[in-house]
């Protein structure tokens, strides 16, 4: 079987897997979709106002986006491994031509398409319920591909060092929930205290949320005294270049840390 056959086999089986546990597909599609009914249609911005949600809608296009990007791929990919193992399925995909960096990148490539569909869809309701002036830039696509793949990559590794599928999913949480409110999607770093702001600098998600904001949200007057500043970090292209990239290492770590054996 040629590789593409393999990775193809590999996906299809990735892909079916996931259909099967409703579990994962209410999380992956209707758990977000709650959010945004809940935060962007009953609890609303309010541009005047203090505290959260003080922004204009579209600004937390990214944080809504960033749902479904950070958190799936994490706990399904982790999850995924972490059942590999138990089961001694690595031992099994060892005596056939798949490699561990080809069944990565069939689990990688199913969670793009799965999140792909349902960043749509949340885009769709978020648009529906909120009115968000929102640029459908065509540079959402790469950010949203890059974004799986990064946290896929990390999911390989939470699924090889983890003892449990039970501590995948702890340690996802324990790392995705401080994620998605500390960078730079639903918290503007003007609520954040000063020495802590340049930590941001350290999330990867951060890059995610930074670029897709500059490419679908544009306003010269944020309560943050301006988060889409005329500087270099704020540039759709360069976020989407230090995310690819971030993202290929995270991929290639992933793939070393895959055991061969368990």
């Amino acid at each position: 079987m040629s590789r593409f056959g393999r990775v193809h086999a590999a996906s299809r089986a990735a892909a079916l897997s996931f259909l099967r546990r409703r579990t994962a597909v209410f999380f992956t599609f209707l758990f977000p979709l709650l959010i945004v009914l809940i935060f962007g249609a009953l609890v609303e911005t309010q541009p005047t106002g203090g505290g959260l949600f003080t922004e204009p809608p579209g600004y937390y296009v990214p944080g809504y986006l960033a749902v479904v990007v950070l958190f799936t791929p994490l706990s399904r990919v982790g999850s995924e491994v972490a059942r590999h193992r138990e089961g001694n399925r690595f031992e099994k995909l060892a005596t056939t031509p798949l490699r561990r960096w080809e069944w990565l990148l069939a689990q990688t490539a199913v969670n793009v398409a799965v999140i792909g569909l349902a960043a749509l869809l949340l885009l769709g309701l978020l648009l529906a319920v909120t009115g968000a002036e929102v640029v459908l830039s065509p540079l959402l696509v790469p950010f949203v591909v890059a974004g799986v793949a990064l946290f896929c990559g990390i999911g390989a590794i939470l699924g090889a060092l983890a003892d449990s599928q039970d501590g995948v999913i702890a340690a996802s949480n324990a790392i995705a929930l401080p994620l998605l409110f500390l960078s730079e999607t639903f918290v503007p770093p003007s609520l954040l205290p000063e020495w802590f702001r340049p930590l941001l600098e350290l999330s990867p998600l951060t890059y995610f949320s930074r670029g897709v904001r500059a490419a679908t949200f544009d306003t010269p007057a944020l309560a943050d005294g301006g988060v889409l500043a005329a500087c270099g970090r704020d540039d759709p292209l360069v976020n989407l270049a230090i995310l690819t990239g971030l993202a290929a290492l995270a991929l290639v770590a992933g793939a070393l840390t895959l055991p061969q054996t368990d």
